[in-house]
């Protein structure tokens, strides 16, 4: 029986977490062991047998008091602790290749052929992606990017194997993988790959009949006009963003596309029309508290999230005495998101200072 089965959890398992995929990312040896070891259950005595290293030399990487110099030690990590292929050889903070590469829109555009599809490894995929949207919540996107590049090449080779059903799945996995890295290049000021990948995304998803992927494609294009600082291209896209397919949307897609639109209208001085969809925005958002009943990369919208979208459009239209007070409900709400915890805060003191 493999060590693991004691804590309830794989090797395989382990490594769908996103914090320790992230640290193994950037190569952060005390991170690493510190996390390995929370998730497995195990002691430095354990985890030195694991990768062939005596508990004192453990003890001294995980205190950041020794440094891993050597690919031997690197090697002894990678196949002690069963490291995924797709982590392997990762190395931190190169200049990495922010544009979709061309042999992408070709894969994809073979889809719905005939063949078979490794359902399972896009279920791991799929899995391990929702985990790279809470890490970066927490650490950062950069880290993890050529991880998630790597993920997506391997969506977009099943794809021209798949048929059916199975190929507009896998549609929706690949859309979602380049909004994911859509919204990591933009903050990393690379302007002109997040907008490359988020209409990639967008394509993806309408060609899969992913009406909810595709109206949240539109939503982004419409928070990164207004970040520009084109609130009326902002307003009119994310408008559309609302009429995005043949279906309608999910009451949680619809949401945050009517919420981008009261920022929008903010932006362009309609406070009166700001408010009204802001309104809007937080009715839909509280149809669907639970996140099972949302798409995947709106885990994040529960009520307090809700809450604090209607704060922010109250900010953007100076009602600062009423965003304040939403602010001050929704930020208990926060306690696991420390960057977005103190960006909220600092809007909560600021409101306060103007109300």
């Amino acid at each position: 029986m493999a060590w693991w089965h004691g804590c309830g959890m794989s090797g395989r398992e382990l490594w769908a977490d996103g914090r320790l995929r992230a640290a193994w990312a950037a190569r952060d040896w005390p991170s690493i062991i510190r996390r390995y070891r929370a998730l497995a259950g195990i002691s430095q005595q354990r985890f030195g047998e694991l990768v062939g290293m005596d508990q004192g030399y453990v003890s001294r990487l995980e205190r950041g008091h020794a440094r891993v110099t050597s690919e031997d030690v690197v090697a002894r990590f990678k196949n002690g602790l069963h490291v995924p292929i797709e982590l392997g050889g990762v190395a931190p903070r190169r200049q990495l290749p922010w544009d979709p590469p061309a042999e992408l829109r070709e894969r994809l555009a073979h889809a719905h052929t005939t063949g078979r599809a490794d359902l399972r490894a896009a279920d791991w995929i799929g899995r391990v992606l929702a985990e790279h949207r809470r890490a970066e919540d927490e650490v950062g996107g950069r880290d993890l990017w050529p991880v998630v590049r790597s993920q997506l090449d391997s969506v977009t080779q099943l794809i021209p194997h798949a048929a059916g059903e199975t190929a507009d799945r896998l549609m929706l996995l690949a859309a979602e993988h380049a909004h994911w890295m859509s919204w990591v290049a933009w903050h990393e000021g690379q302007r002109g790959a997040a907008l490359a990948w988020i209409d990639l995304g967008h394509g993806w998803a309408v060609d899969g009949g992913h009406t909810d992927m595709a109206s949240w494609a539109q939503r982004v294009r419409a928070y990164y006009s207004l970040d520009y600082g084109d609130p009326v291209r902002a307003l009119r896209t994310a408008e559309a963003a609302r009429y995005a397919g043949p279906r309608p949307l999910s009451p949680a897609a619809e949401s945050v596309a009517v919420h981008q639109a009261a920022m929008a209208a903010a932006a362009c001085a309609e406070r009166d029309r700001a408010r009204r969809l802001a309104d809007e925005a937080h009715e839909l958002a509280l149809q669907v508290p639970d996140e099972g009943e949302r798409p995947g990369w709106l885990y994040w919208l529960d009520p307090a999230r809700a809450r604090l979208q209607l704060a922010d459009a109250a900010y953007a239209c100076h009602a600062w005495a009423d965003a304040a007070d939403a602010f001050r409900e929704a930020l208990p709400g926060l306690e696991g998101f420390p960057r977005d915890h103190a960006y909220y805060r600092a809007r909560l003191e600021d409101a306060q200072r103007r109300a």
